[in-house]
């Protein structure tokens, strides 16, 4: 089995539809300069309300990815 060496970036998406919408339209989004992610790990979730309605999730997250060799 090789062995790997990862790199940690901390990226926020947003959504106004749900947390699981934000993390992927954020991810997506990395993927077009990130190769090789692996995981991700949440860090803070929050969002932003507008009269007495939540109007946009927020979420703050980690991805791991393989460095090339």
């Amino acid at each position: 089995m090789a062995q790997h060496t990862y790199k940690l970036i901390e990226i926020t998406g947003t959504s106004t539809t749900s947390i699981e919408d934000a993390i992927q339209t954020a991810v997506t989004r990395a993927a077009r300069t990130i190769r090789h992610m692996q995981w991700f790990e949440v860090v803070e979730i929050r969002g932003r309300i507008e009269e007495d309605q939540v109007k946009q999730w927020q979420v703050t997250f980690k991805v791991g990815f393989t460095l090339e060799e």
